[in-house]
């Protein structure tokens, strides 16, 4: 599976003897000394920028600096700021030092390996998450791949387009948090080699805000030539939209009002001197919009310049969860009654109500909770990951998925009692990583599917097609639309994707008024 695989066995015998001893690399910064854990090794809490803090606050990532000696990378970093209050089971290790990456590889891999490299990066719309909830040390040993894992600031810390603040650097862009990603980006390109990994065979990786991110990365100018695949999970690049300049500047505005810091001449100072946990309170009542378009970081709507085909074209493997929206609904309205189902797509689709009244008729379902959730799925994240695929499937090879197990864990701390919350955003993290954040442990049977998926995952990620010999075939979309459906114990192909989302409905000019 892997170059170092076929080596003679005494060279691995050498190897694996000096190992014991713990594993070290030299970056272009330093000397790191790892850790083995399980079959894999580990190297965590390394630096990919100068701390953000101080005068490099709202300002873009600085290279980080050298240091003598060897640097002990066997602990992780603390997560950024949190701008909501949900995502951590640790919500006190923090820091706005927190611009450092872990990495994992099968354990006795050295620089010439050349293996393939998944650089993932984490959802939370922007404003939560750390990139050390998800491990990759199973992925690194079962499929003989190197997995980088990254932090970037959120909130308005990573996103505050004020003139003010940009004007003094050269892209005129307030989106920090995406700077941060191509920093780190960048130093994965520079020093990957070094642990084994191969430069030229980076693929990107992220779910919701981080598949977000990656179809901006798809078509910044920063960004050319350092990837050459992509893999977004639950965050279609016509869904997940950036925000235009203009848009991002009132917002930013009025947040930096709501911080204490409304007089322009003064904002820059008093922003970068206010606590953080001043910025997270205004942040309440004037979340961030995430990166937005209209600079020399981010051009034009991600969206937009891959639907013209202005952007670095490499294979795609996109998809979604079968219910997405059970997450949404279920953390903001669980018991809905039939009436409050009603009128809460009459208030969500004006004159449409009626036509989606009609297609998704509340007596059709369990509860109104399984409605509502199926009117959001299908209208946001299913038909949506439709569209956005289609967009990628006539200019690259494009292949699609969909999660699909009813009995799947939620994320720890976000059960609601007696709903139902499986196959609901996010479900999949646990399938796929060593997941930190899992209401409860997988079954075997989950197992078994995660393995699977992980092995399809890499695979996509040497090749740039998900197949693994003696498993299910996963088509290229075409002219038809075919997805491969992932179940325990029994993933198939499917083309019936569209029919069961009703893609065609939503689509539709008579439902479009209404669309969120």
């Amino acid at each position: 599976m892997a170059s170092f695989v076929a080596r003679p066995t005494t060279a691995i015998a050498a190897r694996a003897a000096a190992a014991d001893s713990g594993p070290a690399v030299t970056t272009g910064q330093g000397r790191l000394a790892g850790q083995v854990n399980g079959q894999a090794e580990e190297f965590l809490g390394v630096p990919y920028a100068t701390p953000p803090v101080g005068s490099l606050r709202f300002r873009p990532p600085v290279p980080p600096a050298r240091w003598s000696g060897t640097r002990d990378a066997t602990r992780q970093a603390p997560a950024c700021p949190q701008f909501s209050p949900f995502g951590l089971r640790d919500p006190d290790d923090v820091s706005e030092d927190c611009l450092y990456l872990d990495v994992y590889r099968p354990r006795h891999a050295h620089p010439g390996d050349r293996l393939p490299v998944l650089f993932w990066i984490h959802g939370g719309g922007y404003s939560q998450g750390t990139g050390t909830q998800f491990g990759g040390r199973t992925m690194a040993d079962l499929t003989g791949s190197v997995v980088v894992s990254i932090n970037y600031r959120l909130g308005q810390l990573g996103y505050l387009a004020l003139s003010e603040l940009t004007r003094d650097n050269a892209l005129n862009s307030g989106s920090y948090g995406l700077m941060d990603q191509i920093a780190a980006l960048k130093w994965t390109r520079d020093n990957i080699a070094a642990f084994g990994g191969d430069p030229d065979d980076i693929t990107l990786w992220g779910q919701s805000a981080g598949s977000g991110s990656i179809c901006a990365m798809l078509t910044s100018p920063a960004t050319a030539g350092l990837f050459s695949r992509a893999i977004l999970q639950s965050g279609p690049c016509d869904l997940v939209r950036a925000p235009g300049k203009d848009q991002a500047t009132d917002e930013a505005r009025a947040f930096a009002a709501a911080a204490g810091c409304p007089d322009p001449d003064t904002r820059p100072e008093c922003l970068r001197t206010a606590p953080a946990a001043d910025l997270i309170t205004a942040a309440r009542t004037h979340p961030t919009s995430g990166p937005a378009f209209g600079d020399g970081l981010l051009p034009a709507q991600p969206s937009a310049a891959i639907a013209s085909g202005a952007w670095h074209k490499v294979p795609v493997l996109i998809g979604s969860n079968r219910a997405e929206s059970r997450f949404f609904v279920a953390l903001t309205q669980p018991h809905p009654t039939a009436q409050e189902y009603v009128d809460q797509i009459n208030a969500t689709y004006g004159n449409a109500a009626q036509q989606v009244l009609a297609h998704y008729p509340v007596a059709a379902y369990p509860s109104p909770y399984d409605a509502l959730s199926a009117v959001l799925t299908d209208s946001t994240f299913a038909c949506h990951t439709l569209s956005t695929a289609r967009t990628f499937a006539g200019q690259v090879p494009t292949y699609v998925y969909e999660f699909d197990d009813p009995h799947s864990p939620t994320l720890y701390g976000a059960q609601v009692p007696g709903v139902d919350m499986a196959n609901a955003h996010s479900a999949e993290l646990a399938y796929l990583h060593d997941f930190t954040m899992g209401e409860r442990p997988l079954t075997a049977a989950q197992t078994t599917l995660g393995n699977d998926m992980k092995r399809s995952w890499a695979a996509f990620a040497r090749t740039g097609v998900p197949d693994v010999p003696g498993e299910t075939r996963w088509p290229r979309i075409g002219a038809r639309y075919t997805t491969l459906t992932l179940t325990p114990g029994n993933t198939h192909v499917s083309t019936g994707f569209a029919t069961e989302h009703q893609c065609d409905f939503w689509t539709s000019e008579a439902s479009s008024p209404g669309a969120p």
